[in-house]
Order: structure tokens, then C-alpha cells, then sequence
């Protein structure tokens, strides 16, 4: 069965209805309701409060400036199925199998959905999910019948495409096709809100995953949008997100809900940035080196966000470096998670030190990797331990940097810092090799690799 929408008579009403339903936040402490907010191709400078200037962001100012603003905040890898695979696991996506764009996630790994739904939460995912394989290009409707979908990762309900979506999309309601006119951003927003609402009712703590298709190609804004952005399509798209974020944080006010409520936002990698295409017209990674597809700071840092009032009482700015994969941990010591099954290492730690002011540096350096041409081995390897990353760009070609005192990476320290270049080598090499062994299944129970269905073909 197929139906259409119009935004106009389906957003406004549904949270029009939200304010009978303040009573949760009280009830529900202990188990913070979750929203993890993530954006598509996005770069570190393409905010407002980082300082752009073609337009405005204010409701992701209004967050920055209500929380966590986390100003080295890291995605686990520079493109988007990878870094969406450490949301979902808490690892590197090279553990899970997923190297590159539109690679499916494995059926082996314990996702943060599965893990949260053992202590009593509901779940569900909106928007671009990019990890059950399958053809490239824009998002399809994931059907019922597709082994890989949202519902086979723990979401009890999903909205979901394969990929990216503009205007006017058809979605896939748990494999039920609707047809949605208006904005793709405002399209999942509107559907998470009437989840968020039915949670509310029920008295349910919630995971609400919520994936824009935005600001990635093929650029489509809405044309008020894009005349409110000077007529770049690119930032026509960022504000239709950040007119939805506003969406999603006036619902939870209006539900009683937004205390309680951990709200996180950030991008899944950095802007891609063609130089032929004139400047900003894929966005900008500010003063940044590099782009999306590089482990360079400008493919890999991008605006990082965590809003949540019950915990975070006095907001702050943090420079210390979070990961993507940091989520699942963080949520895990929340709700004192002992899930059976659950699939080590973790890459990622929990930061509710951090949140609680108890955290000056990182405890632990961040693993960075990228497929080369030729495969995994020759690809570009990254490890960032607070202060210095270690950038191994080749075969025994290395580079260091100060990231406190060099933001742009220009001057190379390897050759006057031997020492502190052999010290974070061998923490490399020793994470590498850790990564090679879950790649090939060391870490499941069947200690082996069970490869995942394949979609049927659409």
C-alpha cells in the first residue's frame, strides 16, 4: 500500500498534540530518553557557531550554546556507511566489515539498538541507513523482505531509504512505501516525532535515530530555502536541517520530555569541497586540511554537539577529542548495560566523565583508517592521541603533528620528534593488527565471519 503525505498537514498537528504529555521526564531519571541526530556530508565549518557567515544555523547554535559543544569531534571514518557502522557499534567499522559507502553491516555485530532494547527502551530509525548493501545512488525504500534493514538491527519501527533522499521522497514505513512532499530533513523529523509521541504516551524510554540526507548530493532544497541561502543549493540544504532540528527541540519541549533527553548531533564526515565548483559550494572544513575521503582534521572533525538539561546543567566547550563510536559506550554506562552477546573491543569510551567535568584528556587515542587503492593494507593510517596524531601516509612514510599549536597540519614534526613518533607507531601497529583480527571474525562466537544476505534485488 502506498501513501502520500504533505508536510504541511502532518508536522505541525502532530506536535500541536504534545503537551498533555509532560509527565515522563520525572518518571524516566534514570533512563534518559535518546536522540542521535547525524547529518550527511556536513564539515566541521558549516555552522554557524564555527564561525560561517553565508548563513545562519540558530537552532544548532541554540544547542551549542545549551550543552556539549565538543570543537574536536571526530567521525570514525571520512564517509558515511563506515562512520554510521561505529554509531551502531561502538567500533571501528573496520571490525564490522564495512570499509567503504554502502557496505552492509554484519548480523554478528550487537548493535546499540539491540543493546538498549534489553533495558526496556523502544527504538527507532529515520532517514538514510546506508548499512544493508545493495546498489549505490540515491535511497531506495528498503523493502519488508530485505534481510539488512533497520527492523533486523533492533529498530522496532523504521522510516528508512538505502541512501541519500531529497524533496518529495518516497520512504519505506517498516515496508510500507509513503509518498512525502516537502523537505526530505523535515519529512523524518515529522515521522520521529509521532514515535517520540506514542513513546511519550506509553510511558517508554527511546532510542530515536535520526539520519539527514542532507546536505549530500544531488543538491535539492526547498526553493524558499535556497533563496534564504543566496541561492547555494548546499546551504539551502543546511538550513532545511536546521529548521528541522528546531522542529525536533520545540517537540520535546512541548512533550516534557527535553530534560531528560539526551540529544546528539554531528556530522558522519567532512565537506567534500571541489575547488572546481567554486568556494563553499560543497560546504567548508574552515581552516581544516583536507576533505571527505581523507584522514586529514578537515575529513575526519565535524561538528559535534550533546544537549542534554538533566546532566549537563552548565553548558561548556570541550577541546578534548570524541569519537563517533564514544555513543554506544556513553549510553552503555548510562543504563549500566550488561548485554549478553555484546561483540569486544570497543573502540569507542564512555565520555560521561567528560559530561560530569571529570575528564581533561582522552584516556585513550582515537584509531583512524582508510582502504587505500590497492586495499586495506595500503591505506592511510591515523592516530590521534589528544595533543599529537600520527599520520602514516605509505609504507614507513610518516608524519606528526601538533594539533594544539598546528590546527591546519602544516608543519610536519616527525623528523624533530623521533621518540614520540616511535611511542604512538607501536600504538598503531598494535590497534591495527587488533582491527585485522575482528575484521576476520576473531571477535564472534563462531570465531569466523558470516557473510551478510543479500538484499533482494528492487
Amino acid at each position: 500500500m502506498r501513501h502520500t503525505i504533505r508536510l504541511a498537514t502532518w508536522l505541525f498537528p502532530a506536535i500541536a498534540l504534545l503537551a498533555p504529555l509532560a509527565g515522563q521526564s520525572a518518571g524516566t531519571a534514570a533512563r534518559p530518553n535518546i536522540i542521535l541526530c547525524m547529518t550527511d556530508d556536513q564539515g566541521w565549518g558549516d555552522t554557524s557557531y564555527n564561525g560561517l557567515k553565508k548563513i545562519q544555523t540558530p537552532n544548532l547554535d541554540a544547542m551549542a550554546a545549551a550543552g556539549a559543544r565538543f570543537d574536536r569531534f571526530y567521525a570514525a571514518h571520512p564517509s558515511c556507511s563506515p562512520t554510521r557502522a561505529s554509531v551502531m557499534t561502538g567500533r571501528h567499522p573496520f571490525r564490522c566489515g564495512v570499509f567503504w559507502p554502502g557496505m552492509a553491516l554484519r548480523k554478528q555485530e550487537m548493535t546499540i539498538a539491540q543493546a538498549v532494547k534489553t533495558a526496556g527502551y523502544t527504538t527507532g530509525h529515520f532517514g538514510k541507513w546506508h548499512l544493508s548493501g545493495g546498489k549505490p545512488g540515491k535511497g531506495r525504500p528498503l523493502p519488508i523482505d530485505d534481510p539488512l534493514h533497520p527492523g533486523n538491527f533492533g529498530f522496532d519501527h523504521w522510516f528508512s531509504v538505502s541512501n541519500y533522499f531529497e524533496t518529495d521522497w518516497t520512504f519505506s514505513r517498516k515496508g510500507e512505501l509513503v509518498n512525502v512532499s516537502g523537505d526530505g530533513s523535515d519529512a523524518i523529523v515529522a515521522e520521529a516525532l509521532t514515535f517520540i509521541e506514542k513513546s511519550a504516551k506509553q510511558e517508554k524510554p527511546f532510542l530515536a535515530v535520526v539520519w539527514f540526507g542532507s546536505p549530500h548530493i544531488p543538491l535539492a532544497p526547498k526553493p524558499e530555502d535556497l533563496s534564504a541561502a543566496g541561492g547555494s543549493p548546499f546551504y539551502g540544504e543546511i538550513i532545511g536541517v536546521d529548521r528541522s532540528m528546531g522542529t525536533l527541540r520545540a517537540g520535546l519541549r512541548k512533550l516534557g520530555i527535553a530534560d531528560n533527553t539526551m540529544l546528539w548531533f554531528n556530522s558522519d564526515n567532512g565537506a567534500w569541497m571541489e575547488k572546481k565548483s567554486g568556494p563553499d559550494a560543497f560546504g567548508s572544513n574552515a581552516a581544516l586540511r583536507g576533505h571527505k575521503g581523507q584522514l586529514w582534521e578537515g575529513g575526519i572533525r565535524v561538528p559535534g554537539l550533546l544537549e542534554w538539561p538533566a546532566r549537563i546543567k552548565t553548558p561548556f566547550t570541550t577541546s578534548v577529542p570524541v569519537c563517533t563510536s564514544d555513543i554506544y559506550p556513553t549510553i552503555a554506562e548510562i543504563l549500566k548495560l550488561d548485554v549478553p552477546g555484546k561483540t569486544q573491543p570497543l573502540d569507542g569510551i564512555s565520555i560521561l566523565p567528560l559530561l560530569d567535568g571529570q575528564m581533561k584528556q582522552r584516556p585513550k587515542p582515537i584509531g583512524f583508517w582508510h582502504p587505500g587503492r590497492m586495499g586495506l593494507e595500503d591505506g592511510p593510517v591515523v592516530w590521534n592521541d589528544n595533543q599529537y596524531k600520527l599520520h602514516k601516509l605509505g609504507p614507513e612514510k610518516y608524519e606528526l603533528y601538533d594539533l594544539i599549536a598546528d590546527l591546519a597540519e602544516k608543519n610536519n614534526l616527525a623528523a624533530t620528534q623521533p621518540e614520540i613518533v616511535a611511542r604512538m607507531k607501536a600504538g598503531m601497529e598494535a590497534w591495527q593488527e587488533s582491527v585485522r583480527q575482528s575484521n576476520k571474525g576473531g571477535d564472534y562466537p563462531e570465531k569466523k565471519v558470516i557473510e551478510p544476505e543479500k538484499a533482494p534485488a528492487n
